[in-house]
């Protein structure tokens, strides 16, 4: 593939995937979400009960951020934080009845 081809191929995937952004962005807004918060609803319907820190880690994000989703995505009735019997100091974070039938 000559470099001129190569150049608008890329152009139009940046384009492509620009407006895929945008899009999903326009259609989280609607359901009252923000973007990043999809991610952190579908990892918990994946497996419930996780621990911030590894939302943090599986989400590629710094803990203080996956922090502050979740205590947004609390805070809008979608997650709940339950303290650890193994460890009072942990928190496991769980989908409410409410995120789960989002997810579904």
């Amino acid at each position: 593939m000559a470099k001129a081809d190569k150049t608008a191929t890329m152009s139009r995937l940046h384009s492509a995937a620009r407006l895929a952004r945008t899009a999903l962005a326009a259609r989280l807004l609607a359901h009252g979400f923000y973007a990043g918060q999809d991610q952190i609803m579908l990892a918990l319907d994946r497996e419930d009960g996780q621990t911030p820190g590894n939302l943090a880690g599986r989400l590629g994000v710094r803990p203080p951020t996956i922090t502050k989703t979740i205590n947004r995505l609390q805070a809008q009735g979608f997650l709940e934080k339950r303290a650890s019997s193994a460890d009072a100091r942990q928190a496991h974070i769980l989908l409410t009845d409410t995120g789960r039938d989002i997810t579904h």
